[in-house]
This record gives C-alpha cells, structure tokens and sequence, in this order.
C-alpha cells in the first residue's frame, strides 16, 4: 500500500495525527494517491483547512514529477514538457507551503484563483513548483495550440519579439523543450571536438556592415572601397529573415552593427530598434560616440558589447588611427563602464605593436570589459603593414598565456592560442568564434553593398543578401567549403575549436581550403 504521509507530508502536519487518522478511517481501504485530494474536499470540520485540497493537488504533482517515468524525447518542434502539470486552485499563496508552513505563511493564504505549475526540469532532475506567470501561460497555450508567435504579436499589438523573449523564457525554465541546435559541425569535426558543447552552436551573428562612412582613415583598414549604404527597405527585411533562420534552426540571433562607423548610418537608431522588437541580441562594432547617443542607444536595449578598436599605445594608436584617437577612445570606454555597458578593445596584430599588448592591457585594467587581438590580414590598405614572423608571434603568444594570470582584462579570441592550451595541458577554450573558426558557421559577414562574405577580414563571398535569401546563402555550396575548413586541420584534434585563420592564410598568398596556417606551431605528432 502506498504511503500517503510520504506523498502528502504537509498536508498531514497541518492536519495532526488524529485529524489525519479520522480522515483515513471514514475513507474506504486502500486510498489512491489520486483520491486524496477529493476525499480531502468531502470532509467535513473545523481541523481541515478550506485550502488543503488544494494544497494536496500540489503534493500529489510534486510526487508524480518525481516519480514519473516520462523520458524527454527528441522532437524537430517545440514540445510541452511531458512532466508538466497546470494545476487550478482557488487559494493564493500555496506554493510557499510546500517548503515551509510556518503562521506567517499560513497567514498570507487567501481565496484567489490561481494557476501552480509543476514540472521536472530535463536537465537538473530538479522538480519545480511555482505560481504560473501569464507569460507562461502564454507560451504553453502557443505551443499545445500551434499558434504563430507573429499573429499573436499583431492581435496584442506588440513586437514579435516580445513573443519570441516569452518562448525564450519558458524554454529556460523547462517548461517548453526546444529541439537541440541544427547548427552543428559535421559528424567527422563533431567527434574530434575536446568537447560537446563545441560541436554545435547556440548563437548565430550577422556581422552587418551598414556603411562605408567613417570619421576615421586607419592604416590598416581593410577596405576603403566606395561602396553605398545598405538599402533601407531591404533592412527591415533582413531583420525578419535573421529571425526566422534563427527559430528555424533553434539558436539565438544576433547581429553585430559594424560598418565603416555605423552609427553614422541613416537612421541607424530606428534599425537599432528594429532589432530589439525582433528580440535579437545586438552588438555595435563602431567608434567613440558621445554620451547622448549611447543614452539614446540604452532607452532601446542595452548592446551585449559596444566594441572598439585600439592598435598599441597612444603613439602607434594614433599613428594608426589618428591623432588624438587613443585618449579619445579611452575616455569613451571609461564612460560605457561608468554607464554599464559591456565594452571591450580589439587590437589588429602586426609586426609594429606585437610588443605593445600587454602594455596595453596594463593601463586598460579597470576601464574596459577585454583586450583581445587579431592578428591582421594583408587586405586592402592594411596589406602595406607587416605581419610578425611565424617565431616573433609563437614568442608573443607564450607571453600572452603568461599575461593571464596577471590581467583580467585579457580576453582570448586567436584560436591559436589552443596551441598552448593543448601543450600545457590548462583547458582549452573555443577559439576565434567559440567553435574555432566560425566562418559561414555561427556567423556570416554583410557588406553595405549586400555582398555576403564567410568572414570580413578577406575576400570570401558567398551570395548577395540583396537578390538571395539568408537562407539560401547559408545552405549553399559555397558557405559550405567555408564551414568545412582547410582540409590540412582534418584529423586534428583542435579542429573543432582551432583551424587557424582562414583569412591571414589567403593574404599570404596560400589556399584557405587546403593549406594550413602558417602560423600554426602544433607538434604534428600530437596531431
């Protein structure tokens, strides 16, 4: 016989033994679990609470998730969670009861109605129980319904990305299970990977490229070419393409606004907006700016990272970028800090400020969120500059790894860097894009013309967003040999987190998709 002080332990010590025992008596033998509640409900007396069947409904769902042999089974569509229960009661504040009863929570037990979840979450184990929100509500009835996130936004009139963040949260939660990530590598790369969570991507970028205008003339820009702004009708179409690739594939979209200055892009901040209703994360790639607009950026949505680029200390900075450039652009990412908004510097790596990094990294401790590198690739005007050698640079990089221990602000990107890792045997990390090199994987590149490229740093096009979908670009042939690498790293163990770099390989004249880096210094027998 099942023990029912075991399933209903609250509800026996708010009852006491002879209350629970009388009801127990009256009751026929061999109580179900399932008929406590409505026996509950019949009795009669002072000593029965009106709210403890409700309550017993609560303990009774909490034991059934526990106890529940439900598996989660892998769907292509958002699915409830097979343990989850929507539990009507007619008394308010139950759900503090099951953890502790003591008189201030009986207190706060009022008539009410209300709607108590109960759930298994799929990864911890965990059971849960809490008081349903309208949002999750919301998001259950999409999901049993089939209903579109987009018609629901029109008929509430709100941005469809409200919807979205309201899915978003409930997959979190557990409530709804969202199939696995359908941006994973290919079965060969994906058993190489030190790790599983490097096999598939759960974010994808467009690095978007607004506009050729800037109020900067930098050394070693890549490209200077006269190109026009991105169409603005064909913006906001964009945007709800990236959305629906991003659904579609089960990851979350982000696009990174770069340009050129994009800020200096024709209603740059409406774009901005856009972006926000569409529940995208959205970076800004782009140049010091005055508090007033970052204001206005932060009444939008506050940017995952404002990014800004520095090239050494303040003589090779400005020398690169302009004078004035470095005190400026220090002055502007202490203001971002002071407001809260994540900030980092990235750094162009030549043969000028290889030395001057970690000096660098020095006096940005406390003023910026990261220093990260890459190293620079012989395009454009940038082709007049040197990179350093294959020695100078495996020297700077064992001086790096040593810098960690001592700067904070040091952030890794060169995927290189696993080189080291993978010899001191200290962990490794996932590389330029967080699955080693993510061209035309966890992010493409658009031009303000509509070219689209598998990376920015160099010549790799793979379609025009202005004639051809994102979709089709992606799925084409000609994203897929960037996604497959050189075939040099095949057999690596770092594939899935290294490759090198694919565009400082092609400005040296080499074949991105069959000659290795030249930078690489990995011991081939540990290959």
């Amino acid at each position: 016989m099942v023990n029912l002080r075991k399933i209903f332990p609250i509800c026996c010590a708010l009852l006491g033994s002879d209350a629970w025992q009388g009801i127990l008596d009256v009751a026929e033998d061999g109580v179900k679990p399932a008929d406590f509640p409505v026996i509950l409900s019949k009795a009669g007396g002072p000593e029965i609470s009106p709210y403890l069947p409700g309550l017993a409904r609560l303990e009774l769902a909490n034991y059934e998730a526990n106890t529940s042999n439900s598996s989660v089974v892998e769907s292509d569509a958002l699915a409830l969670n097979p343990t989850l229960q929507v539990i009507p009661v007619e008394w308010k504040n139950l759900v503090p009861l099951l953890t502790r009863y003591k008189s201030r929570d009986l207190e706060k037990v009022k008539p009410g109605e209300e709607f108590i979840l109960v759930w298994r979450d799929p990864a911890s184990g965990i059971v849960n129980t809490q008081t349903a929100e309208n949002s999750d509500l919301l998001a259950i009835k999409l999901v049993v319904e089939g209903l579109d996130p987009a018609d629901v936004a029109r008929s509430a009139q709100v941005p469809v990305g409200r919807i979205d963040a309201i899915m978003r949260e409930a997959i979190w939660k557990g409530l709804i299970l969202s199939p696995p990530s359908l941006l994973r590598r290919e079965a060969a790369i994906a058993d190489l990977a030190p790790d599983e969570s490097y096999a598939s991507a759960e974010v994808f970028t467009l690095q978007w490229h607004l506009t050729q205008k800037c109020d900067l003339h930098c050394r070693h820009c890549y490209d200077r070419s006269n190109r026009g702004s991105f169409p603005p009708g064909r913006a906001l179409e964009l945007l709800d393409e990236l959305r629906s690739f991003c659904l579609s594939r089960f990851v979350r979209g982000q696009v990174s606004f770069s340009g050129g200055n994009p800020l200096m892009y024709p209603k740059f901040l409406d774009l901005y907006r856009a972006a926000a209703e569409r529940d995208l994360m959205i970076a800004i790639l782009g140049n010091a700016t005055d508090r007033a607009t970052i204001d206005q950026i932060l009444e939008i949505q506050v940017p995952v990272y404002y990014q800004v680029s520095l090239e050494g200390l303040e003589a090779h900075n400005d020398e690169i970028r302009g004078k004035g450039n470095y005190r400026r652009t220090i002055e502007f990412l202490q203001t971002l800090t002071d407001m809260a908004v994540p900030n980092m510097v990235m750094l162009t790596l030549t043969s000028q400020n290889i030395n001057q990094v970690i000096p660098l990294a020095s006096e940005l401790e406390g003023i910026t969120g990261g220093l990260t590198f890459n190293r620079l690739a012989l395009f454009g005007e940038g082709a007049a500059l040197e990179l350093p050698t294959p020695g100078e640079y495996r020297g700077f990089l064992e001086k790096f790894v040593v810098a960690l221990k001592d700067h904070s602000v040091l952030s890794l990107k060169d995927s290189l860097l696993n080189t080291v890792f993978e010899r001191d045997d200290s962990g490794l990390f996932g590389g330029c894009a967080g699955y080693g090199c993510g061209a035309a994987f966890n992010f493409i590149s658009i031009l303000s013309d509509g070219e689209v490229h598998a990376c920015r740093k160099f010549p790799s096009p793979i379609g025009n967003i202005i004639t051809d979908s994102l979709e089709s670009i992606y799925d084409s042939q000609a994203a897929g040999r960037y996604r497959s690498g050189s075939t040099s790293c095949s057999g690596c163990r770092l594939n899935a987190v290294c490759r090198g770099c694919p565009a400082v390989t092609a400005s040296l004249g080499l074949d991105p998709f069959s000659d290795k880096d030249p930078f690489c210094f990995r011991d081939e027998r540990s290959s």
